[in-house]
């Protein structure tokens, strides 16, 4: 009989709310990969700005950061500054999708209710790895709407486009439908929907960049945005200021200056992005010695030839999993969120040595905007 190996999930980059983060000794971020801690075995995080949802194999959510509080009976959790969505088990016959205030600590009542017919996720709950496979939300579970942080927090989709994934960036959408094509819509001002302008779009449009090529994995971040292919290719596009492209970026005193100035912790950290975004736009049509914006998606090379199989992104940040197991990251590190013991920014992939030196494989990895969350397991020994 085989032996059983054994995960865990591991947090790294921002604390500043004191959201879990393994030890949260530091007073602001964790520069190196720990373990989190929960009543429970973790299967699932999902992290705002300033908190962070866990969703135990019970079906228990715990918050912890800026807000908490728990409830049972939860089957999936997506979690921002503006609302806390859980799908929780109503009865033994149907489900229940609830709309939070975070700040509530799940007690009163929620924002919105809307009720689910049973069995509409799409997988039985017997199925295998649900420690590795992330949560549907906020694509609804029947896949013909979707969760939005604001009023009226459901908007339908066009049924024919088959949705398998969909990723709320800052001020843009992903949808990965189930033939692997790609669509985009939202704001465009960064580049961030792959569409070669930095116009706007109101309504789900193809991303004809990438026709011919099936998607496998789509990834929002906040003005960036990155797609694996089901060969394991990496397309990548949007914003480049601190690397998040692994494209070259400006360097020199000036821009360390003007990022940690515009970065400096404050009591709204979501606009605060939103100011040092406004930094990109004064740099399209500027020398090629720096990329800036790149609004077609362009194809990434991993170290030693690596296959991704999964990517995530937060503000600023980008990791991906590849097909053996590393963890790789790039771009803004000035909370660890790169995992590589500082707070460095990079414009290449590195992997995380941490899961290496350790012998883990890692299996998934989900971004927060200013922290990564990963889970890894042992691996088979030879």
């Amino acid at each position: 009989m085989a032996e059983k190996r054994h995960g865990a999930w591991f947090g790294f980059g921002f604390c500043g709310f004191g959201q879990a983060l393994g030890s949260g000794n530091s007073h602001h971020s964790v520069h190196t990969p720990e373990p989190l801690h929960a009543s429970d075995d973790i299967c699932q995080v999902s992290a705002g700005w300033s908190y962070t949802a866990l969703v135990t194999r019970g079906g228990r959510v715990e918050l912890s950061g800026s807000v908490s509080g728990a409830a049972d009976g939860c089957r999936d959790v997506w979690a921002s500054e503006e609302l806390l969505v859980l799908l929780r088990n109503k009865g033994s016959s149907s489900t229940e999708l609830q709309a939070w205030v975070p700040g509530s600590a799940l007690q009163g009542e929620p924002v919105w209710v809307r009720n689910l017919v049973s069995g509409a996720k799409g997988q039985g709950e017997d199925e295998p790895s649900r420690e590795s496979r992330m949560g549907t939300l906020p694509l609804l579970p029947c896949a013909r709407a979707y969760v939005t942080p604001e009023p009226p927090f459901c908007q339908p989709l066009a049924p024919e486009l088959r949705v398998r994934q969909l990723e709320l960036g800052a001020e843009h959408v992903l949808l990965l439908c189930a033939t692997g094509q790609v669509f985009s819509w939202g704001a465009g001002r960064h580049g961030q929907l792959g569409h070669g302008t930095l116009e706007a779009e109101l309504e789900p449009r193809l991303l004809e960049a990438l026709q011919g090529l099936r998607m496998a994995k789509v990834a929002a971040g906040g003005w960036h945005s990155v797609c694996v292919s089901e060969t394991g290719d990496i397309y990548i596009w949007g914003w480049n200021e601190s690397g998040q492209l692994a494209l070259p970026t400006r360097s020199g005193t000036e821009k360390k200056a003007e990022r940690e100035e515009a970065t400096e912790l404050n009591e709204d950290g979501l606009k605060e992005e939103l100011a040092v975004a406004e930094v990109a736009v004064a740099d399209v049509g500027a020398p090629a010695h720096f990329i800036a914006i790149q609004p077609f998606p362009a194809l990434l090379d991993l170290p030693l030839g690596s296959d991704a199989v999964m990517a995530s992104c937060g503000s600023r940040h980008t990791a991906v999993v590849t097909r053996t197991g590393e963890l790789y990251t790039w771009g803004w590190g000035k909370y660890g969120q790169l995992g590589h013991k500082d707070s460095t920014s990079l414009d290449r992939p590195c992997c995380v040595e941490y899961f290496v030196e350790r012998q883990l494989e890692v299996r998934a990895v989900t971004c927060g905007p200013w922290n990564t969350y990963v889970y890894a397991m042992e691996r088979e020994k030879s």
